[in-house]
Protein backbone atom coordinates (compact mmCIF):
# COMPACT_ATOMS: atom_id res chain seq x y z
CA UNK A 1 0.00 0.00 0.00
CA UNK A 2 2.91 2.34 0.64
CA UNK A 3 3.98 2.15 -3.01
CA UNK A 4 0.49 3.08 -4.19
CA UNK A 5 0.49 6.22 -2.04
CA UNK A 6 3.91 7.17 -3.43
CA UNK A 7 2.70 6.83 -6.99
CA UNK A 8 -0.49 8.82 -6.44
CA UNK A 9 1.22 11.71 -4.71
CA UNK A 10 3.37 14.20 -6.53
CA UNK A 11 6.48 12.79 -4.85
CA UNK A 12 9.87 13.68 -6.29
CA UNK A 13 12.47 11.02 -5.82
CA UNK A 14 16.10 11.89 -5.09
CA UNK A 15 18.39 11.66 -8.13
CA UNK A 16 20.27 8.61 -6.81
CA UNK A 17 17.10 6.48 -6.74
CA UNK A 18 17.38 3.80 -9.38
CA UNK A 19 15.64 0.56 -10.43
CA UNK A 20 18.92 -1.30 -9.98
CA UNK A 21 20.02 -2.17 -6.45
CA UNK A 22 23.49 -3.22 -5.34
CA UNK A 23 23.36 -5.64 -2.41
CA UNK A 24 26.42 -6.38 -0.25
CA UNK A 25 27.17 -8.62 2.73
CA UNK A 26 25.13 -11.55 1.43
CA UNK A 27 25.82 -15.07 2.70
CA UNK A 28 28.04 -16.88 0.18
CA UNK A 29 25.69 -19.84 -0.05
CA UNK A 30 22.47 -17.91 -0.77
CA UNK A 31 20.44 -19.25 -3.68
CA UNK A 32 18.56 -17.41 -6.40
CA UNK A 33 15.25 -18.67 -5.03
CA UNK A 34 16.02 -17.20 -1.61
CA UNK A 35 16.93 -13.89 -3.23
CA UNK A 36 13.63 -13.85 -5.15
CA UNK A 37 11.77 -14.66 -1.91
CA UNK A 38 13.45 -11.81 0.00
CA UNK A 39 13.33 -9.12 -2.68
CA UNK A 40 10.13 -10.26 -4.44
CA UNK A 41 8.01 -9.11 -1.50
CA UNK A 42 8.50 -5.49 -2.58
CA UNK A 43 7.58 -5.73 -6.26
CA UNK A 44 8.14 -7.38 -9.61
CA UNK A 45 11.78 -8.28 -10.23
CA UNK A 46 13.25 -8.18 -13.71
CA UNK A 47 16.62 -9.75 -12.91
CA UNK A 48 18.93 -10.84 -10.09
CA UNK A 49 22.67 -11.31 -10.61
CA UNK A 50 24.62 -12.95 -7.79
CA UNK A 51 28.41 -12.59 -7.67
CA UNK A 52 30.28 -15.86 -8.08
CA UNK A 53 33.92 -14.79 -8.51
CA UNK A 54 36.30 -14.53 -5.58
CA UNK A 55 36.09 -10.71 -5.54
CA UNK A 56 32.30 -10.53 -6.13
CA UNK A 57 31.06 -13.21 -3.73
CA UNK A 58 28.57 -11.90 -1.21
CA UNK A 59 27.24 -9.25 -3.60
CA UNK A 60 24.33 -9.10 -6.01
CA UNK A 61 22.47 -6.80 -8.36
CA UNK A 62 18.67 -6.74 -8.16
CA UNK A 63 16.74 -5.05 -10.97
CA UNK A 64 13.12 -4.12 -10.33
CA UNK A 65 10.46 -3.39 -12.95
CA UNK A 66 9.39 -0.21 -11.15
CA UNK A 67 11.49 2.47 -9.48
CA UNK A 68 9.05 2.80 -6.57
CA UNK A 69 9.38 -0.91 -5.81
CA UNK A 70 13.15 -0.50 -5.69
CA UNK A 71 12.81 2.44 -3.30
CA UNK A 72 10.53 0.42 -1.02
CA UNK A 73 12.99 -2.50 -1.04
CA UNK A 74 15.90 -0.23 -0.08
CA UNK A 75 13.86 1.35 2.71
CA UNK A 76 12.82 -2.03 4.17
CA UNK A 77 15.81 -4.29 3.47
CA UNK A 78 18.77 -2.11 4.48
CA UNK A 79 20.00 -3.78 7.65
CA UNK A 80 17.78 -6.85 7.15
CA UNK A 81 19.25 -9.96 8.83
CA UNK A 82 19.84 -12.95 6.52
CA UNK A 83 21.71 -15.94 7.99
CA UNK A 84 23.20 -13.75 10.75
CA UNK A 85 24.46 -11.17 8.22
CA UNK A 86 23.01 -7.69 7.90
CA UNK A 87 22.35 -6.73 4.28
CA UNK A 88 23.67 -3.51 2.81
CA UNK A 89 21.26 -2.43 0.08
CA UNK A 90 22.27 0.54 -2.06
CA UNK A 91 21.14 2.11 -5.30
CA UNK A 92 23.51 1.17 -8.11
CA UNK A 93 25.45 4.23 -9.27
CA UNK A 94 27.41 3.72 -12.48
CA UNK A 95 29.73 6.68 -11.84
CA UNK A 96 30.93 5.34 -8.48
CA UNK A 97 31.40 1.80 -9.77
CA UNK A 98 33.39 2.89 -12.81
CA UNK A 99 35.46 5.22 -10.61
CA UNK A 100 36.55 2.27 -8.46
CA UNK A 101 37.42 0.26 -11.56
CA UNK A 102 39.35 3.18 -13.06
CA UNK A 103 41.30 3.65 -9.82
CA UNK A 104 42.40 0.00 -9.84
CA UNK A 105 43.34 0.29 -13.52
CA UNK A 106 45.47 3.38 -12.82
CA UNK A 107 47.24 1.68 -9.90
CA UNK A 108 48.07 -1.32 -12.10
CA UNK A 109 49.41 0.99 -14.82
CA UNK A 110 51.60 2.88 -12.33
CA UNK A 111 52.98 -0.39 -10.94
CA UNK A 112 53.73 -1.64 -14.46
CA UNK A 113 55.54 1.59 -15.37
CA UNK A 114 57.53 1.55 -12.11
CA UNK A 115 58.71 -1.98 -12.85
CA UNK A 116 59.51 -1.10 -16.47
CA UNK A 117 61.68 1.89 -15.57
CA UNK A 118 63.09 0.52 -12.30
CA UNK A 119 61.53 3.19 -10.10
CA UNK A 120 60.94 2.30 -6.47
CA UNK A 121 58.38 3.94 -4.19
CA UNK A 122 60.33 2.96 -1.07
CA UNK A 123 62.36 5.58 0.81
CA UNK A 124 65.92 5.97 -0.52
Amino acid sequence: MATISLRKGNTRLPPEVNRVLYVRNLPFNISSEEMYDIFGKYGAIRQIRIGTNKDTRGTAFVVYEDIYDAKTAVDHLSGFNVANRYLIVLYYQQAKMSKKFDQKKKEDEITRLQEKYGVSTKDK
